[in-house]
């Protein structure tokens, strides 16, 4: 045995230039020689990889590397071919990718026996002539890499993984090793029984990365926080994920117009764009790559220092996946996740039309995820117990709950209501049902059940639904009660619950957090110029005061209504914001490029003033800049009026009816941009009609409010031509 472990060692540092193994490694690569399947529960950057990588090149036989993704294989061929110098075809892929001539190769190298290690994807493992080139060659065994993609529970389920297993009976049977980062014992158990290795032994190390830091933040203005935080870390690499492909490219175009490089990458690329950008962050010409799910599998890049989620990700195993590809090396690594729950009914809403058993595991799942995003508790412990293992510590120092704690309270009377009510029913329910039975939240499905006639119905009623919800949920992570996940979320009491009934004793429980839910829609039009309708106040009132002055001695000056220069919104957000420069004035509401240039310098010299004999400290000291991109039918309707098409003609053409036609012109002329529509307007509205209603807007109207110009002037004029000429008084006086 000694003997082995010398010769392993030695092998070790020949081929990787190790000096020791880490871990569990030495112990699964005997295991593994020794001609056993194994199941390998390892967190990213354990060194999953060399478990079956030392093993193929000094077994007899090649071993077949089962892997989801062809970037992944190019990467760790290349990896092998590098550690193995002057032998190209110790290692090689086997997919789609490859021209004949390549695929000959690989067979010649396979055929005369000098590949160690083969790479394939599920789907080319299922193809006749692969299986029947497989056939010929000695197997040393096979690994199937990312195993959680066999599960239907796992977060990147994969149905030709399912295959496997009938594959193998086919070529010929050899010991299997199977290798994730993410599985609950659910997940372990289902793929463990569709590869047929129910008795292969389970070699399963900590899920904890102490050198993370988990963070969940607020989903207000991201883009705008991201860019500051990346902008903080100069030289950083970093990975942002988001959800949809058209939010990846939008968010890379984002960061490169604000100075920071960087590159989109997701399955709508072609596969020589995404090597090649992939490439590009590997070797450091770029900091940041903006992806979907896509990306990352295996991905061998140790300095990783940031993982941002800018969309909550389908699940927590999915979630812990991603950000594990943050500080691979074992230095530090910052995970932040924007949380809004309109991006979880988003999710839900996509699930619509699914077979009923996938929906609800996809419900389950993201109930777990939205529980982590709310939770006040340490983040650390929760991930920790999702995956089956406890976290002891009261303080992890590495989570933004634990280093800035939530308020506590005793919850004790609060657990044996919720452990009451779980050992008096005789069947077993979901969470959110028994938090609306103890909020007295009398839904139809209670109703059916009639649990709203049940005595402890509403012995909560002090709370609401979400709170009793918490409180199970730091109850299951307490051991007090227990989740059945293969049951989709059905809860029961444990031994140690009905020993607490028995005997309680003070649980201090943490209050969670709360979230704003501010999200806009994917496929929203853009925002007027001026940015996200903020308004309310909130500002500097010394400063607010003294633009109201200003204001109004300008407009006296030049014999206009106040709000033509600045509405009182524009004036709150410069209140807040203290701009100092035209492009900074353009970020506040209301403030396009016309009114910035027209009348925004005496306002910028006031605040210029006022923020350095105040000392005022500003709250951001960069603007970020946005894309300045409109949706297709804006950009056609403007097209259409720089082609002084009638307006009927191009509302037809847009599907639209007049009323919507001349809703996004107002918001196009709103957000300033310039339209000239004299030549509608001397075709059809009297001139007469056209003076007075501009006369109106200039000395009447007190505020840029078209139900207000309605209200006033539509008894003498006809409602379309008020908005029309409101138009051309916003474009060409108030702008």
């Amino acid at each position: 045995m000694d003997q082995d472990n010398n010769i392993l060692k030695s092998k070790l540092k020949e081929f990787f230039g190790f000096d020791s193994f880490k871990n569990s490694q030495e112990e699964i690569i005997h295991h593994l020689i020794s001609g056993n399947s194994a199941f390998v529960l390892m967190p990213t950057g354990g060194g999953k990889s060399l478990c079956y990588q030392l093993p193929a090149l000094v077994m007899p036989g090649t071993a077949i590397v089962i892997s989801p993704l062809i970037a992944l294989m190019k990467n760790q061929v290349d990896a092998i071919r590098g550690f193995v110098s002057g032998n190209e075809g110790i290692a090689h892929f086997l997919n789609s990718s490859l021209s004949k001539a390549q695929v000959a190769e690989v067979r010649d190298n396979l055929l005369k026996g000098e590949t160690k290690l083969l790479y394939v994807a599920p789907e080319s493992l299922t193809k006749d002539e692969n299986i029947a080139l497989l056939k010929e060659i000695k197997i040393s065994f096979y690994a199937v890499d990312e195993a959680h993609c066999i599960s239907e529970w796992g977060h990147d389920f994969r149905p030709e993984y399912r295959r496997i297993r009938s594959i193998v009976n086919e070529i010929g049977d050899a010991p299997i090793i199977a290798l994730t980062a993410t599985a609950t014992p659910k997940v372990q158990s289902d793929i463990m029984k569709n590869l047929g290795i129910q008795d292969a032994r389970v070699f399963k190390s900590s899920f904890n990365r102490s050198n993370l830091y988990y963070e969940v933040r607020d989903k207000i203005e991201p883009e705008k926080d991201i860019v500051k935080y990346i902008r903080q870390n100069p030289g950083k690499s970093g990975i942002i994920y988001c959800l949809s492909r058209k939010k990846v490219e939008e968010m890379a175009q984002m960061l490169n117009i604000n100075g920071i490089k960087a590159l989109p990458y997701h399955a709508g690329l072609d596969a020589r764009t995404r090597a090649e950008n992939q490439d590009r962050f590997l070797m450091q010409d770029i900091d940041v790559i903006v992806a979907t799910i896509a990306f990352g599998m295996g991905i061998d890049k140790p300095d990783v220092r940031f993982v941002i989620h800018y969309d909550m990700p389908k699940s927590i195993e999915g979630y812990y996946q991603e950000t594990g590809r943050a500080g691979r090396d074992g230095l530090e690594g910052t995970c932040i996740a924007y949380y809004s729950y309109k991006d979880i009914l988003r999710l839900e809403k996509f699930m619509q039309g699914k077979p009923v058993a996938e929906q609800e595991i996809g419900r389950q799942l993201l109930g777990e995820t939205v529980s982590y995003a709310e939770t006040g508790d340490c983040r650390r412990r929760l991930l920790l117990n999702y995956f089956g293992e406890e976290y002891t510590k009261d303080n992890c120092g590495a989570c933004d709950n634990c280093l800035h704690p939530k308020p506590k309270f005793d919850g004790t009377q609060e657990i044996l209501k919720v452990l009451s009510l779980v050992k008096a029913l005789p069947e077993r329910f979901k969470a959110e049902h028994l938090a609306n039975i103890l909020s007295g939240t009398s839904t139809a499905i209670i109703k059916s059940y009639r649990h709203d006639k049940l005595d402890l119905f509403g012995c909560g009623e002090g709370h609401d639904a979400k709170f009793w919800g918490a409180v199970i949920r730091q109850c299951t992570i307490r051991h007090l009660l227990d989740k059945e996940i293969e049951s989709y979320g059905l809860i029961s009491i444990t031994d140690e619950g009905l020993g607490y009934m028995e005997r309680p004793y003070p649980i201090l429980l943490t209050e969670d957090s709360k979230y704003s839910g501010n999200s806009a829609d994917e496929d929203d039009d853009e925002l007027p110029a001026g940015g996200p309708q903020k308004g309310g106040g909130g500002g500097d009132p010394v400063l607010l005061a003294m633009l109201r002055d200003l204001r109004k001695n300008m407009a006296a000056r030049l014999k206009m209504q106040p709000w033509i220069i600045f509405g009182d919104p524009s004036l709150e957000d410069m209140s807040i914001m203290y701009p100092l420069t035209a492009a900074e004035l353009k970020n506040c509401q209301g403030v396009g490029e016309g009114k910035a240039r027209k009348y925004g310098g005496e306002f910028l010299e006031l605040i210029r003033k006022y923020v350095e004999e105040n000392e005022i400290e500003r709250p951001d000291d960069f603007v970020v800049k946005t894309i300045p991109s409109k949706s297709t039918k804006k950009i056609s309707i403007i097209q259409g009026i720089d082609r002084q098409m009638d307006l009927e003609d191009i509302a037809e053409a847009q599907g639209m009816d007049m009323d919507e036609l001349l809703s996004n012109i107002e918001s196009i002329a709103e957000s300033g941009m310039k339209l000239n529509l004299n030549y509608y307007i001397d075709r059809n509205i009297d001139q007469d009609d056209v003076e007075e209603i501009f006369s109106y807007l200039r000395e009447e109207a007190t505020s840029d409010s078209l139900e207000d110009a309605l209200n006033d002037l539509s008894g003498d004029f006809d409602e379309m031509d008020i908005r029309i000429v409101r138009i051309k008084f916003i474009a060409e006086v108030a702008n």
